[in-house]
């Protein structure tokens, strides 16, 4: 089995694309970037799916339901035209957030590593080929809380498109085998609390279920704590 389709285990790196859904970014009240924005994950943050997401002492814990993108094969500068051939397959995520931390750390231009970067913070679904997938940007996201849905999206919404999103971070970084690119998340934000069922499905515009994502919560009895 390739790098790639093990990407949970042998990827290197989860880079996570912020404010790329208009609707995402006014339900936050924040700017639209004039390119690409982006932050990094641990992969130390992944969480297989029917795991429980450990929600830290004092934190207000945001769910973001994305699709992610597995590089199958590395580079750097790489081109728009040539960036379906770097592409091995997708994963359904979602990138949990420490909402009032960051809250707190935007105010003072502080990054946002620990925000994001909470063991058990990516909840991941399972590696799915590129063949799968007739059209990356037609695809229906959505996260149920408890059975009630909180987000339906699509992908057609993406402000940059993915070829945009791997040509940008490529002449940043280099991109490797097996790391995943979160392309952001659509409208629907909001918290999770302790005990809570989460459940997530990518699908495709016939409504085919391509993947689903099942996650608990629970509360993290040692640690961190966040204190304003």
């Amino acid at each position: 089995m390739s790098a790639a389709a093990q990407f949970v285990r042998q990827g290197k790196k989860i880079v996570a694309i912020g404010r790329n859904y208009s609707e995402h970014i006014k339900e936050l009240n924040n700017a639209r970037t004039k390119e690409p924005f982006f932050f990094l994950k641990p992969t130390t943050s992944y969480l297989p799916s029917g795991g429980k997401v450990e929600i830290p002492r004092g934190v207000i814990a945001h769910h973001e339901v994305e699709l992610g993108l597995v590089i199958g094969k590395g580079g750097r500068d790489i081109s728009q035209d040539a960036a379906e051939s770097h592409i091995a397959g997708y994963a359904l995520a979602v990138d949990m957030t420490a909402r009032n931390m960051q809250d707190e750390v935007k105010k003072k231009g502080l990054p946002w590593s620990a925000v994001k970067g909470f063991d058990t913070f990516t909840p991941i679904g399972s590696f799915i080929p590129k063949s799968f997938v007739s059209d990356a940007h037609d695809l229906m996201l959505s996260l149920k809380i408890n059975g009630a849905i909180k987000q339906n999206g699509t992908t057609g919404d993406m402000i940059f498109r993915i070829p945009r999103l791997i040509e940008h971070v490529s002449s940043i970084m280099t991109l490797e085998e097996g790391d995943l690119i979160l392309t952001g998340t659509p409208s629907g934000v909001g918290p999770l609390n302790a005990g809570d069922s989460v459940e997530c499905t990518l699908a495709d515009p016939t409504g085919k279920v391509l993947a689903e994502l099942k996650f608990t919560t629970e509360s993290r009895g040692g640690g961190y704590q966040f204190t304003p």
